[in-house]
C-alpha cells in the first residue's frame, strides 16, 4: 500500500492515497448499481452506454492519467495494462483495479512540491493541468461517478 512508501511530497502521498480510497469506493458503488440493475440516462457519450462501459471508463482513466503524468515529468513508463472491454470489466473489475492501484503507488514518489504546480501541460483532451491538478482530477473522477450512481439508486 502507498502508505508504506516514502514520498518526497506529502501532497502527492495524500492524493495517491485518496485516489485509492475513492476508486475502491467507486467499484463498491458500481457493483451495487449492477446488482440493482440501475439504468443510466440516455446519452450519446459511449462511456454511459452501459454500466459495463461506465466501469471501463472509470477504471481505465487512472492508467491514462498516470501515463500522462509520467510522460510530462519524463519518468519511466508505469506499465499500466489496457483496461478490459466493457463486458470483461464486469468480471475483472477488482483484479484490474488492484493492478492499476499497484501501478499508481511508486511512479510519483520522487516528485517534489515544486514540480506539482508548474509548469502546466496540455492533457490528452487539451485542458491544461499542472501535476497537482491532474492528481486532484484523478481523485474526483471516481467520486463524481460514484455520486451519480448513488443518485440513480436513490431515485429507484
Amino acid at each position: 500500500m502507498s502508505a508504506d512508501l516514502t514520498y518526497r511530497s506529502r501532497a502527492v502521498r495524500a492524493l495517491v492515497l485518496l485516489h485509492e480510497e475513492h476508486l475502491r469506493r467507486f467499484v463498491d458503488t458500481w457493483r451495487c448499481a449492477l446488482a440493482s440493475s440501475v439504468s443510466l440516462p440516455a446519452t450519446d457519450d459511449p462511456a454511459y452506454g452501459s454500466l459495463g462501459a461506465l466501469g471501463q471508463h472509470v477504471l481505465g482513466a487512472p492508467g491514462r492519467y498516470m501515463v500522462w503524468m509520467c510522460e510530462v515529468l519524463k519518468l519511466p513508463e508505469p506499465g499500466v495494462r489496457p483496461v478490459p472491454d466493457a463486458t470483461a470489466i464486469l468480471r475483472d473489475a477488482e483484479e484490474y483495479m488492484e493492478h492499476v492501484l499497484e501501478r499508481w503507488r511508486a511512479p510519483l514518489c520522487g516528485v517534489s512540491n515544486e514540480q506539482l504546480e508548474t509548469p502546466e501541460y496540455p492533457s490528452r483532451w487539451q485542458t491544461r493541468y499542472c501535476i497537482d491538478a491532474m492528481l486532484e482530477h484523478a481523485v474526483m473522477h471516481p467520486i463524481r461517478h460514484a455520486f451519480q450512481l448513488d443518485e440513480l439508486m436513490k431515485a429507484r
